[in-house]
């Protein structure tokens, strides 16, 4: 048994906790994913403590928020968004290699450390795939891949969480969640039939660009996070 209170003296630690039920259960499996993971660009576990009903999970503390309270505060440029999209991407690639999927890639599960750096959150979603193997539609709405929403999908895997890092990209750059004119059951309507949101003309050419590759209507046209990572919107110099 981890000791509590060595590992909150030891690790600035995020404390989360569970009583029974399904959200146990999914703290359970999101622990099982967790421990098997480390890199700079994913959230560190510590470790969990067992104390009667209740189940205490230690993860490093990213103090500065999320990417979305980021853009909700300042205006990112396609530098910064080249950074942080750059990093996104290594944590990505470090899962896929490994066949995890985290199915849950937008703003607000992307946490900013105090050293500047992002990291992935929020792996309550995440499942170790084999090939395209899933079935279930998880994930959030305006982030889904069209796989993810249409029901005659034989499966999906890896290639969609590159749809949902363009969207992520997009909500990045505007300020604003993919289909955000859109109420999410009329932008599941336009996913599940292959219409990505809109990608405005504004943008850079480069970062449309990449976008517009995460967002191959077919999965097997989406780059992987490791061709992704060659880009040159996300090798973009800081001013």
């Amino acid at each position: 048994m981890v000791d509590a209170s060595l590992l909150s003296r030891k690790f600035p630690c995020l404390i989360k906790e569970a009583w029974g039920g399904k959200e146990f259960f999914n703290l359970n499996r999101e622990i099982a994913l967790l421990s098997q993971f480390e890199h700079e660009n994913i959230v560190q576990y510590y470790g969990t403590q067992k104390d009667g009903s209740k189940l205490y999970i230690f993860l490093e503390l990213v103090t500065k928020g999320s990417l979305q309270k980021l853009y909700q505060t300042y205006h990112l440029t396609d530098s910064h968004a080249s950074v942080y999209t750059r990093q996104i991407l290594q944590g990505l690639k470090y899962l896929h290699d490994r066949k995890v999927i985290h199915r849950d890639i937008k703003c607000s599960n992307i946490l900013v450390h105090a050293n500047g750096s992002v990291k992935l959150a929020d792996f309550g979603l995440a499942k170790s795939i084999s090939l395209n193997d899933i079935k279930s539609c998880k994930g959030a709405a305006y982030w889904m891949a069209p796989e993810v929403v249409n029901r005659r999908s034989k499966g999906y895997g890896l290639p969609a969480d590159i749809w949902s890092l363009g969207c992520t990209v997009l909500e990045m750059l505007t300020g604003k969640v993919p289909y955000h004119n859109l109420e999410w059951m009329q932008a599941l309507w336009k996913i599940s039939k292959g219409t990505p949101p809109l990608v405005p003309d504004y943008l850079s050419s480069e970062a449309q660009h990449f976008i517009h590759l995460c967002l191959k209507v077919k999965p097997d046209d989406r780059p992987t996070a490791a061709q992704l990572l060659k880009h040159p919107f996300v090798n973009k110099p800081l001013p």
